[in-house]
């Protein structure tokens, strides 16, 4: 086969899965303000593509690369396509902006106003909030001879203003300020809600910018930039400080995206392309409001719990000690339907304990004043061996691991910032305590990372267990990642860079052996994302030979399911709904003894060969049947699940049955 009939590009996936997204906002299930917020989620995503995959395909182009790629296609090809795609993708963004999502605020009394919309009231309002706040921080910058054009930075939205004096035209650029919100809520009627623009204040009070000049005309645009970071990790005498480099050099890197109003005029759209080392037939023109990621302060500023998804308390693990806890027993804790307390309490009770001697633990992301991050900096100032990997290169939070870093450097923290041409992508706590006169080692593994924010928007599975063949496993690759040790032999994990995908195709074999013995070979494997070659080759394999595949992958699916001869005993499903889904989980029905695995890797190339990783296999037999049942609740979803086909579209199920929402029926299961 064609290697375009073979699979879909992992791009292509990736922007037909922001389009479930983006269906989720007229999904009239969803509530109001929810349905808001997947728009701004999927205008996020989209920049953030731009930002890393698009940058990465026009370093390609620019260095005249002419090969096809894993998928088949040549960079010239994709980018084509993409652009085609995301013109689409964008166009169906603003039909559903304004043509849906803007009349059914307003039927909630929510209104995003204009300035010929106002009252008086209004209007003084916003002239006393323009001089006092908005025109003090505001720099206009001249673009001529004795002004060069200003670098401008990504993601911010700008004013290109034309200038008349004495008969000579002239450029002016203007940021929209990103320090303070981009909404300004106006007084109105106690049970309305009103917001404008603050571009709209400033297009409305431009003349005070330039007195002594008429204004022609004026328009919005706003750039992306490049924010792949070039280290030469295994040459670079200092990560840390080559990181931070890369980090400042990001406001100056090649634009990849320029979108501007419709509005404009042509002649100095072009100065701008110039200035900024664009192709102007690379414009993107928008009739609308530009970055429609401000929706996130909408959504944050409308207090409508009758417009939002119904609050839940999520459920808890009864205990009294957590350490003594976990001695009773393994057990598994599914966010956001359970709390990620169990979690923060481990670090914090681990910190304050007079017993505990050392905590290690990587942290690849993490949120804004962390309890988990100050347990950590407590449990050194109480003359713990705290040890804690900070994956630096975590794409887009470098600035703020960066920061973590040295916070827990300053409070006696030993601090790794992570292994060259590597990036240490697994979850795991490994916790030192002293009881009896003897070591007893606590273990926490997880799909998702030690992020307190996400734990209640992100489903994930954390695993808790003071088994000493796990301890000793997740101590040895401690000692890998801050030493010099080579692993001994895993008891009860297994690891990428070198093993993961070959113990997967061990597994895929197994099942196929099973299928020609006793015609009972099963896989079911839920993931984010499933694009290595490789192995969608070894399920095309284990498919031809009879095996039954279930798949459900959220994001990117390069397989394609139901070809005949090639996929046909394989299904994929997607889920997008009110969580995302995050968890990790396999299934391999061995002959009827199911081996049920976690791990913090998907199928995707990067995972198996440029990450560290953690998989590991659940033997409690309780455990096993919870995971076996979460599974089963998942494959039957009939509201939030879209199916792929085999002409590469997703469909939502059709069923004749009761509707059925799996994460709303999670929520029910864990509360009660």
């Amino acid at each position: 086969m064609d290697l375009k009939e073979k699979y879909i590009h992992r791009d292509l996936s990736w922007l037909s899965f922001n389009e479930r997204v983006l269906e989720e906002s007229v999904d009239a299930r969803n509530p109001l303000m929810e349905r808001i917020k997947f728009l701004a989620i999927f205008a996020n995503n989209l920049d953030e593509f731009f930002m890393v995959r698009v940058a990465g395909l026009k370093r390609l182009l620019d260095a005249d690369y002419n090969r096809k790629d894993s998928f088949g296609y040549f960079p010239q090809d994709l980018f084509s396509e993409i652009k085609n795609r995301v013109d689409q993708l964008i166009k169906k963004l603003y039909d559903i902006y304004q043509g849906k999502v803007l009349k059914d605020l307003e039927k909630n009394k929510i209104f995003l106003r204009k300035m010929e919309d106002l009252a008086p009231a209004q209007k003084k309002h916003i002239k006393k909030y323009f001089e006092s706040t908005v025109f003090p921080i505001i720099t206009p910058m001249a673009v001529d001879q004795g002004h060069p054009f200003p670098a401008l930075p990504s993601r911010t939205v700008f004013f290109a203003v034309t200038l008349k004096r004495y008969e000579k035209l002239n450029l002016a650029i203007l940021p929209i300020p990103k320090n303070i919100p981009r909404l300004l809520r106006l007084p109105s009627e106690e049970d309305e809600y009103s917001f404008i623009l603050i571009d709209d204040i400033i297009r409305e009070n431009l003349k005070n910018f330039f007195k002594g000049y008429r204004i022609e005309g004026n328009a919005l645009f706003r750039v992306i930039r490049d924010s792949e970071l070039t280290v030469n990790e295994e040459y670079t005498p200092d990560l840390l400080r080559a990181i931070e480099d890369e980090v400042k050099k990001r406001p100056k890197a090649k634009v990849v995206y320029l979108e501007t109003e419709k509005a404009w005029a042509s002649e100095f759209l072009e100065i701008l392309c110039q200035g900024i080392d664009f192709p102007q037939e690379e414009v993107t023109l928008i009739n609308g409001d530009l970055d429609l990621s401000f929706l996130f302060e909408l959504f944050q500023e409308v207090r409508r719990p009758d417009l939002c998804y119904k609050d839940y308390i999520p459920g808890k693990i009864p205990y009294e000690n957590i350490f003594q806890r976990i001695s009773e027993g393994n057990f598994l804790v599914h966010v956001p339907f359970q709390s990620f307390y169990a979690t923060v309490d481990l670090i914090r009770t681990a910190a304050r304990d007079e017993n505990v001697l050392a905590i290690k633990m990587t942290l690849y992301r993490t949120n804004e004043d962390s309890e988990i991050i100050k347990s950590l900096k407590e449990a050194a100032k109480n003359k713990k061996q705290v040890t804690v990997l900070v994956e630096i290169k975590a794409r887009f939070d470098e600035e703020k691991n960066i920061s973590w870093v040295k916070e827990l450097e300053e409070s006696g923290c030993h601090v790794i910032y992570g292994i060259a041409g590597i990036k240490i992508h697994s979850k795991m706590t490994l916790i030192v305590r002293k009881e009896e006169g003897r070591i007893t080692r606590y273990v926490h593994l997880s799909t998702g990372n030690y992020n307190e924010k996400t734990a209640r928007i992100y489903s994930d599975l954390g695993f808790f267990t003071a088994n000493e063949d796990f301890a000793r496993d997740i101590s040895d690759v401690f000692n890998v990642i801050t030493g010099y040790s080579m692993p001994s032999p895993w008891k009860r994990i297994i690891s990428s860079p070198y093993d993961l995908r070959q113990y997967f195709f061990q597994l895929i074999d197994k099942e196929i052996d099973f299928q020609k013995r006793s015609k009972n070979g099963f896989i079911f494997a839920k993931m984010n994302s499933l694009e290595d070659t490789l192995l969608i080759d070894k399920l095309y394999e284990a498919s031809n030979a009879g095996v039954k595949i279930q798949l459900i992958v959220r994001g990117i699916c390069s397989l394609i399911p139901g070809i005949p001869g090639v996929s046909e005993n394989i299904e994929v499903k997607s889920i997008v709904g009110r969580f995302l889904e995050h968890t990790r989980i396999f299934l391999f029905k061995n002959n009827g003894s199911p081996r049920l695995f976690i791990s913090s890797a998907d199928w995707m190339t990067r995972n198996f060969d440029k990450r560290i990783e953690v998989l590991f296999e659940i033997y409690k037999e309780d455990l096993k049947e919870h995971l076996e049942k979460i599974l089963g609740i998942y494959w039957k979803d009939t509201l939030k699940a879209r199916l792929l086909l085999p002409d590469r579209n997703y469909v939502r199920p059709e069923s004749r049955d009761e509707k059925f929402n799996a994460q709303d029926h999670l929520i029910e299961l864990y509360s009660s």
